[in-house]
């Protein structure tokens, strides 16, 4: 697979990652052996920038650090293939939350937490260095110049390479950046989530600094695998304003149009979705999220998919259908 470079500081990836939280959590029962295999399966194929954070788990059965604990069972022989990414700064989930009105984590990002947080990953992964390191949210209750500053010792401590931060606004990335180089910024981004477009993205592209988007597959939705299918207890989605009720059948609609693209391409919907986001410039690097091999080698197919001008320009316009909050 071709490699694209994340930020000034030459942090070369594996140009699609892959996102392991619903290895663990959020979308159904966790699949222990099939997140295996998958794991198994990017590594041939090539995806080799892997996506994880301390805190995924925290919902599912395995609890806090559960997914980086599997993905610790692939990286013990394959480490050094392997560009790993994985967060602080979210303490917790409030699964009592009404996560219809939008989810409820607990934070903390003190310099004492960030110190402790990523000596744990380190110990639940099994490595002794994280290739990124992102501040996975900003603690409301420290500068974002403190939670940074403790994560540049540990680049200077040689347990970190690089820094990223997460879901932040124009303003914290440039304070965040200011206090030590950052890398990477991972947010929301996909034909349905478009909100950082405006001021986040220029602000990246401004200070050199790579954009990692994750659900640019709109959790699922925009691949048209989910049309008429009723989620379980444990899948989040059945829960979230866009996929339930008049949303739904609202932006169902707009998944039609994406396979009309698709169908001239003779590809699948979420390739073309993700394409989409794939062509956004070669500063981004998406990370789209699966437990299964098939869906795997589906996101991977869209590295081959070539979307003209006309055709972008038709799916930049669905953006504005869409029904419901993020």
């Amino acid at each position: 697979m071709e490699t694209r470079t994340l930020g000034s500081q030459g942090l070369a990836v594996s140009a699609q990652g892959l996102g392991c939280m619903g290895m663990s959590q959020s979308y159904g029962e966790p699949d222990e052996a099939g997140s295996i295999a998958t794991l198994h399966r990017a590594l041939e194929l090539g995806v080799t920038f892997w996506d994880t954070a301390n805190v995924y788990g925290a919902t599912g059965p395995g609890g806090f650090g559960a997914n980086e604990t599997l993905l610790a069972q692939v990286l013990a022989d394959h480490r050094d293939e392997v560009t790993l990414a994985t967060k602080m700064g979210i303490g917790g989930i409030n699964t009592d939350a009404d996560v219809s009105t939008g989810r409820r984590f607990t934070l903390s990002a003190t310099p004492e937490e960030v110190r402790r947080r990523c000596d744990e990953s380190l110990a639940r992964l099994g490595t002794d260095r994280i290739d990124l390191y992102y501040l996975h949210r900003v603690d409301p209750e420290t500068p974002i110049e403190d939670s940074i500053g403790a994560m540049a010792e540990l680049v200077a401590a040689g347990k970190v390479r690089h820094l990223g931060v997460s879901e932040v606004t124009a303003e914290e990335l440039e304070r965040a950046h200011a206090t030590h180089p950052i890398t990477a910024l991972q947010s929301e981004w996909s034909l349905w989530t478009r909100g950082l477009e405006t001021d986040v993205v220029p602000t990246a592209r401004r200070l050199g600094i790579g954009l990692v988007p994750f659900s640019p597959l709109g959790r699922g939705f925009l691949t048209g695998a989910l049309a008429g299918h009723t989620f379980a207890d444990t899948d989040v989605r059945g829960t979230l304003d866009r996929f339930t009720g008049d949303n739904r059948t609202a932006n169902e609609a707009l998944v039609d149009e994406i396979a009309d693209v698709a169908e001239a391409h003779d590809v699948l919907p979420g390739q073309v979705a993700l394409a989409w986001v794939q062509q956004q410039g070669d500063d981004v690097v998406p990370i789209p999220g699966t437990k299964r091999v098939a869906y795997l080698e589906q996101n991977v197919g869209a590295l081959d998919v070539h979307l003209t001008d006309d055709e972008l320009a038709r799916l930049d316009g669905l953006t504005a259908r869409v029904a419901g909050g993020r």
